[in-house]
């Protein structure tokens, strides 16, 4: 069985209402990329060097990054070279099967939140301003809240302007309490109120709110450090997870805010927002094997629902669905 109707068939146990998530949200990306490899497999006859070095070029221009680029290029001549692969169309699946690769992870499903079932579970959220961090912790907070955990949000953000109301705003929309101070108050100890609170009330999940960005980096990471302390003394073995919340649409920029908040705070996982609005998804490749970081979740939309954990097989399905579908109607015609 060809990996085309392989993935077909595992997509199809997952829900309808995700695939279509995944699909609609990466039609940017698939459609500049897809269109890309279809036409450079058309171009070819053989698959020689220069249809390597023209699938680099389309792999770089939808922001794999470079050193993801290279160590992708060289696995796939290795298999093309195993395999004897002459005809360019049977590339395609190479790169999809070897796409779905990079994402595996050799300690299992860690793309899946790590929930404290003894207790409290507290998530610390980290991010520059702008990225979509606040929106994400209510939708997160939503999400949570429908499969039956009771959840607590804390204001943390108290540097800029509007941040305690907005994320207030999100608390009255899903219905979860937020804890805060007034604007300038001192995130360590709204922390501190927060995680009282959240005990007192048993609470299941704590979602912490931090600063985006203080007079410099120096001072963000201290203040992330600070908070992280407070939570790690009241709540033995927390933050469960640190979350960094990334802009897709930025592309190599979300690459390097990743590499400096990782050197700060000890992140756990990437939330990926707004990667329904950007053609360059392949970000998503370069932050997984770059940092060796998981995604955890991928933003697809603006509902309060287009919040959905990442799941490499739909994200490799979303990229190709037309050649998939294609393939796979055409070996049924035969």
């Amino acid at each position: 069985m060809s990996f085309f109707r392989k993935l077909k068939e595992r997509i199809t146990t997952k829900t309808d209402a995700v695939t279509d998530k995944f699909k609609d949200g990466l039609a940017k990306t698939r459609n500049s990329f897809s269109e890309k490899v279809n036409d450079l497999i058309s171009r070819y006859r053989k698959v020689d060097e220069e249809f390597f070095e023209e699938l680099e070029e389309i792999l770089i221009s939808a922001d794999v990054g470079v050193t993801t680029v290279m160590d992708l290029i060289d696995i796939l001549k290795t298999e093309v070279k195993k395999r004897n692969i002459q005809d360019p169309k049977e590339v395609q699946a190479v790169i999809s099967e070897k796409l779905v690769e990079l994402f595996e992870i050799e300690d299992g499903n860690v793309e899946q939140l790590n929930i404290n079932e003894e207790g409290l579970t507290v998530i610390l959220f980290v991010g520059v301003n702008g990225v979509g961090k606040t929106t994400t912790i209510g939708k997160l907070a939503y999400k949570l809240k429908h499969e039956g955990k009771s959840v607590l949000l804390a204001a943390g953000d108290t540097f800029r302007a509007g941040a305690i109301e907005q994320l207030e705003v999100w608390g009255d929309r899903v219905g979860v309490d937020v804890i805060k101070q007034s604007e300038g108050s001192d995130p360590a100890a709204v922390m501190f109120d927060a995680l009282q609170a959240a005990k007192s009330r048993k609470v299941d999940i704590l979602i912490c709110d931090t600063a985006g960005r203080l007079q410099n980096k120096v001072n963000l990471m201290k203040e992330l450090e600070k908070v992280k302390r407070v939570i790690e003394r009241e709540v033995p073995g927390a933050p469960h997870e640190v979350l960094l919340v990334l802009d897709a649409t930025t592309g190599q920029n979300a690459m390097s805010q990743a590499k400096q908040f990782s050197e700060a705070t000890n992140v756990t996982g990437i939330v990926l927002t707004k990667l329904d609005g950007t053609a360059k998804g392949g970000i998503v490749l370069a932050i997984r094997h770059e940092l060796q970081t998981p995604v955890k979740f991928v933003g697809l939309g603006e509902k309060v629902e287009d919040l959905q954990e990442f799941d490499p097989e739909q994200f490799v399905y979303g990229l190709f669905v037309e050649m998939i579908d294609k393939e796979i109607d055409e070996g049924e015609t035969a």
